[in-house]
């Protein structure tokens, strides 16, 4: 039978459905590769664009390739086939994407001397995602050639096979984001996916009464990764988890060991909150923040980016009698921070992006702190001297700003320059300290340098010895940082690419201690020196 003139094709209805379904596919796939992803090398803007820039190139190589392959071979079987076949890529890829990653990145450690994070999202996004993407790309070219049969209405078919392709895109684009990977998780959200293309192969075989052995193995394939890839768990290496998850904005972890509870989202990127099972000081940059309420008697604290409430808790304990206000823009993490934090049912949390909520809130605080990431970065709209005129705003008369700028960088221009400029172009006084034994630096600011003057005196009331140390050191220690003309804006603020070259920075630095050692030791000598 020539499969050409199938029934099934005859009305074009199937065509327009194969169409949909692979607009679909290719944005909930892209939707997909951003979560598989970030958990690795973060969802910043920088991954965005390594994403959607790769997918777009296989996707128009897949046209060129697809529309030429049409014009020499018009057999629908061959694209059914190549639908099967990315069907199957995608089905497979919760099954072994995460170790592909590791694998990539660990190869490009040996090879990358800069940009080792950006070069390992661009690789691992090419292996896995090129393949499938360009089978995809050429379903259009192919269907324009089996369903134009005479140039009169030419137009209107290539019209309704582009409205068709538009559509399922569409809402490839918003059932993933809400309604998949926050309910069911990444990989089952490929899964559902693949099981979609699957379906429209083998529904086109079996019309026409072929490839029956080839339908049943692809089927039993799917089943396979199936049972085998149906879980997102992406810190396979991790023995101690609590939780692992997902929400609309972000993978989410909760890991446990005798000392601490520790909430990340994501994998290699570090701590975003912390409970210490015994009580006292984390050992982050949340004990050095607490400056903020001792100079202030901390009455009234706002924390924009609350996470799962470490400076809550720490404030609630050393200033029993503050009023706290948290700001957290994923309700999934404060419902973590009830659960697994003990955070207190009478901290107020409250739902919403931060700058918005300063936006519409007519309090005033004795306390701000700035502590909201998306991964590794500040969001950029919390970044910017729009920004921190508004938190000056809302804080009292001798009130503190306290903002965690993460990773400390060397080098002119580098991401902390470019925010204390800018904070600089607010507030007349500032300080700084660098957190020991981890990368972040704290950031006070205030209106009037004589506020500062008093933290060691504070320090020294205080009856909590372990407090009062670490405050006299801060004291002691901090610095009033070089003010120059790096300044964030709403229009200009590439706080991704600052951070990202920072992290690369401090990811060179531990490399090349391990490269030190492998070239006088050995691979013996890297593995006794962890």
């Amino acid at each position: 039978m020539n499969s050409i003139t199938s029934p099934l094709l005859a009305n074009k209805n199937f065509l327009y459905a194969t169409e949909f379904f692979s607009g679909m596919s290719i944005m909930a796939v892209e939707l997909g590769a951003a979560r598989l992803l970030a958990p690795y090398f973060s969802s910043s803007q920088i991954v965005w664009t390594i994403i959607i820039g790769t997918i777009m190139i296989s996707l128009a190589l897949g046209n060129v390739w697809g529309g030429r392959r049409a014009d020499s071979d018009a057999d629908p079987a061959k694209l059914y086939r190549r639908l099967i076949f990315a069907a199957l890529w995608i089905g497979a890829i919760p099954v072994v994407g995460k170790y592909l990653i590791l694998a990539l990145a660990g190869a490009l450690i040996v090879a990358v001397d800069t940009n080792l994070l950006i070069w390992a999202a661009f690789v691992s996004c090419a292996v896995i995602f090129v393949p499938p993407l360009f089978v995809l790309g050429t379903v259009t070219p192919s269907l324009v050639k089996y369903a134009t049969d005479s140039l009169e209405h030419n137009g209107r078919v290539v019209g309704n096979l582009n409205a068709f392709n538009t559509i399922g895109s569409i809402i490839g684009t918003f059932l993933p984001t809400f309604v998949t990977i926050p309910t069911v998780g990444t990989a089952i959200t490929f899964l559902i996916f693949s099981g979609v293309l699957l379906i429209i192969g083998v529904i086109y075989f079996v019309s026409v009464g072929a490839k029956k052995l080839f339908c049943a193995m692809s089927v039993i394939i799917f089943v396979t990764c199936a049972l085998i890839g149906n879980s997102s768990n992406f810190a396979f290496w991790e023995k101690n988890l609590r939780y692992e998850g997902e929400s609309i904005y972000n993978y989410l972890q909760v890991r446990e060991d005798p000392r601490q509870i520790i909430f990340s989202t994501n994998v290699l990127f570090g701590v975003q909150s912390i409970k210490v099972k015994d009580g006292g000081l984390t050992g982050f940059y949340y004990d050095y923040a607490l400056a903020a309420p001792l100079l202030t008697d901390g009455k009234k604290i706002l924390i924009l980016g609350m996470g799962t409430g470490t400076f809550a808790e720490q404030c609630r304990k050393y200033f029993p009698h503050a009023q706290i206000t948290g700001v957290e823009i994923d309700e999934k993490i404060t419902d973590l921070a009830r659960k697994y934090f003990a955070l207190p049912a009478d901290v107020e949390v409250i739902t919403y992006d931060g700058r918005a909520f300063l936006q519409a809130d007519t309090n005033s605080y004795d306390v701000i702190l700035v502590d909201a990431f998306q991964d590794i970065t500040i969001p950029f709209q919390m970044s910017s001297i729009e920004f921190f005129g508004l938190v000056r705003s809302h804080l009292n008369a001798g009130g503190v700003m306290v903002v965690n700028m993460n990773m400390r960088a060397a080098g002119a221009g580098n991401i902390n320059e470019y925010l204390t400029d800018t904070i600089g172009q607010i507030f007349p006084a500032i300080r700084t300290i660098d957190a020991a034994n981890v990368t972040n630096r704290v950031l006070f600011a205030c209106g009037d340098e004589k506020i500062f003057d008093e933290l060691h005196a504070r320090a020294e009331k205080l009856s909590d010895a372990e407090l009062a140390d670490l405050m006299i050191r801060t004291a002691d220690e901090w610095r009033s940082p070089t003010r120059g003309e790096n300044i964030l804006t709403d229009d200009r603020a590439p706080v991704e690419l600052l951070s990202m070259r920072a992290l690369d920075a401090i990811i060179q630095r531990h490399l090349n201690y391990y490269k030190d050692v492998y070239r006088r030791e050995g691979l013996d000598g890297v593995l006794n020196s962890f």
